[in-house]
């Protein structure tokens, strides 16, 4: 049966968890809907006010990006009906830009006739995003860890492990942007073995703690030297943040992918309370405005809500 309607919905995720540069990610039930159907004419329809200032035409990254699996399939160029409703704050390092690339590839793929497998998806998003650890998060849910294919290869390797037991999961999301190209432009051209293998290190102990679910160990391995230290200026209060929070209450803390958004894991309630009196303090010092939420970890990722 041809598929002329599908709607999809996928998680947030944060990126990097410390350590893991371009290379671990993590899914939340934070989530993107959409719906794209085939049309006579492009239509875009913007809900909600995280879609704020989002072009509604045919430069928009949903249709940019269903045009080029379309592309990819040989198809013709579609007209489309679009319409998201995205409760992923933009531009705060929660993924917002990873969500709609793979809800437009998953979306167009049905619309196509399904030329591509999810693993095929996957290596396009990542190719897209530049890097493998959103949108694999958004594509397969629960903390996914994966590298870029090698020259010449086409899949991306990855493993994705479930969220450990009790592990809880606080964002501090100040209200300004940072762009992630803002972000990237901070890190320097070079680093010292020594920083190169202090990050090895504490990304392979992550990932063997997130996998064995070694909670304790999380304070230890979540830090690094690679682009934390550096994006610190850009983020107020960030390095008191990741250098105190285990002190109060946390398991372990990082800048969620390019950030401004700061991720704090913990374990209980009272622990939570501990660390957003401990939030609190630090963005009245700096006067910033923010929100604060609880996120619980997705463990599905992208799923096709309807067809018709």
């Amino acid at each position: 049966m041809d598929v002329r309607s599908v709607r999809v919905r996928v998680p947030a995720s944060t990126a990097n968890l410390g350590p893991g540069f371009d290379s671990l990610g993590m899914a939340f039930q934070l989530y993107t809907e959409l719906t794209m159907a085939l049309a006579d004419q492009t239509a875009i329809k913007l809900i909600g006010k995280e879609m704020e200032g989002i072009q509604a035409d045919k430069s928009n990254l949903l249709y940019q990006t269903a045009a080029a699996l379309f592309a990819k399939a040989g198809l013709p160029a579609p007209e489309l009906m679009i319409e998201v409703e995205s409760h992923i704050p933009l531009t705060r390092g929660l993924g917002s830009s990873a969500a709609a690339i793979v809800g437009a590839l998953t979306a167009a793929n049905a619309l196509a006739g399904e030329p591509f497998s999810q693993d095929q998806l996957f290596a396009m998003a990542s190719d897209m995003e530049g890097h493998p650890d959103n949108v694999g998060a958004s594509f397969f849910g629960g903390v996914v860890v994966a590298s870029m294919p090698e020259e010449g290869e086409t899949s991306v390797p990855y493993v994705k492990l479930p969220v450990p037991e009790g592990l809880q999961t606080l964002v501090v999301i100040p209200d300004y942007w940072l762009s992630t190209e803002e972000a990237r432009k901070a890190l320097p051209d070079s680093y010292s073995r020594a920083d190169f293998v202090y990050n090895i290190g504490h990304s392979s102990l992550l990932v063997a703690a997130l996998a064995q679910g070694r909670l304790d160990l999380l304070g230890k391995a979540m830090r690094d030297r690679l682009h934390q230290p550096y994006r610190a200026k850009l983020v107020p209060g960030l390095q008191e943040m990741l250098t105190d929070a285990t002190d109060h209450g946390a398991l372990g803390a990082a800048l969620s992918g390019a950030g401004p958004t700061t991720l704090f894991f913990y374990a209980g309630d009272e622990q939570k309370e501990r660390l957003l009196a401990f939030v609190e303090g630090i963005m009245a010092k700096y006067r910033i405005s923010y929100r604060s939420m609880v996120l619980a970890a997705d463990n599905q990722g992208v799923r096709i809500e309807k067809r018709e």
